[in-house]
């Protein structure tokens, strides 16, 4: 696993994402993680400060699946503790390189501000820079500063001889010492933590789970979010967000649908059993259903918490729209996002094959709730599914 960490602004998912399109578009077995996405679960935990603890195991556990599907090398993006480094006790099954991405305090707050953060979020993000720049817990250090997204990429590769589309998976060892565990013949981990038997299917939390789903467009994500923000920050209760495309990158990916389904329920459950640990007792999630029998395959991984499936409507007209802005790099963030930078040729046809999959799950009556989002902003839609569904009030403790 090759870990690109470093302060907000730094450019880790955007190099990391660059690495991983390289190794995928080569044929390589590999996947992608942004750790961030493995920790959004509020509040945190007394015990663990920045949640990176709770990150680290499910990273572990992520890995695991994606082992198990075939991925030999996994491209990691995101924080870690700037005091301590990576919680490698908490990654059992990973043979870890790690580099530190970097860049000037004035670039990292520029880039920031071109973000449209906040002026505290960009003061502790330069202060967590400075913390940074006095450890030594990363194998290398590469600075971004001045240098284009190809540049820092041929440096990461000096630094992690291997991470090439050409070249062999490195065994470097982690931090603390221990190197990765050897593949069997068959091309899967030797070691038992990553077999199936180690992941159960079932996840035995409990909770309650609401999930957004939709054509590409309708705005799942936006308005996922927002339930999220309103549930855990506006009514105190301790909740968590996933959002199902970010635990699916792995290429290849499983032929199958199904497959990819099953893959993304089983990560989706360990994630679960780490943030109900944490305290949450509810949880938001996004991500894409085509039919019942995938949706039957998160309902059995996650057979004790109460799963409720709201998918959310709009015609193709609204769909076009709100593709487009996502094609000029507005709306929601997310690595790798296909839309970006596109042409309009190219998002005028995603919109037609949106507004197909909209009347597929129309017509087949997909979800326990439907919500139609045309002429609505994200706070209506938002007030329309907590009355109508009372979530999460029903979770339980």
């Amino acid at each position: 696993m090759l870990w690109l960490c470093g302060p907000p602004g730094a450019g880790k998912t955007t190099v990391a994402w660059e690495i991983y399109a390289d190794l995928a578009g080569s044929g390589c077995p590999v996947g992608y993680v942004d750790v961030d996405q493995l920790g959004i679960c509020y509040p945190e935990p007394a015990s663990d400060p920045g949640r990176y603890t709770m990150q680290a195991e499910n990273l572990d556990a992520a890995v695991g699946v994606m082992r198990e599907v075939g991925a030999e090398r996994i491209i990691v993006s995101g924080v870690v503790d700037p005091t301590r480094g990576p919680r490698v006790d908490r990654m059992p099954h990973v043979g870890l390189t790690m580099l530190r991405l970097r860049a000037d305090a004035e670039v990292l707050r520029r880039r920031l501000v071109e973000r449209r953060c906040d002026a505290v979020f960009v003061a502790e993000a330069v202060a967590e820079a400075e913390v940074l720049d006095g450890t030594d817990f990363a194998s290398g250090r590469v600075d971004t500063t001045g240098r284009t997204v190809a540049d820092v990429v041929r440096e990461v590769r000096r630094h992690a001889p291997g991470w090439t589309a050409s070249g062999q998976s490195p065994a470097a060892p982690t931090p603390s010492g221990r190197s990765p565990a050897p593949p069997t013949p068959s091309g899967q981990p030797a070691d038992p933590g990553l077999t199936g038997s180690s992941q159960p299917e079932s996840c035995p939390a409990g909770g309650t789970i609401l999930w957004l789903c939709g054509a590409t467009g309708v705005g799942t994500s936006t308005v996922g979010f927002q339930i999220f923000s309103r549930t855990v920050f506006g009514r105190r209760i301790p909740g968590a967000y996933v959002d199902l495309d970010q635990l699916g990158f792995v290429s290849p990916a499983p032929a199958d649908g199904l497959a990819r389904h099953r893959m993304r329920a089983r990560m989706l459950a360990a994630l679960w059993r780490t943030f109900r640990a944490g305290g949450a007792t509810c949880l938001t999630m996004v991500g894409p259903v085509e039919d019942a029998a995938a949706i039957g395959v998160y309902r059995e991984a996650l057979t004790s918490a109460a799963l409720s499936v709201c998918r959310l409507h709009a015609r193709r007209d609204e769909l076009a729209r709100r593709i487009r802005l996502r094609g000029r790099g507005e709306g929601w963030a997310q690595p790798g996002d296909p839309l970006r930078g596109r042409p309009a040729a190219h998002l005028s046809h995603v919109a037609d094959l949106a507004a197909a999959r909209a009347d597929a799950l129309e017509r087949a009556g997909i979800g326990d709730l439907r919500v139609d989002t045309d002429g609505r902003t994200v706070e209506e839609i938002t007030e329309a599914i907590l009355a109508r569904t009372s979530w999460p009030d029903r979770a339980s403790p």
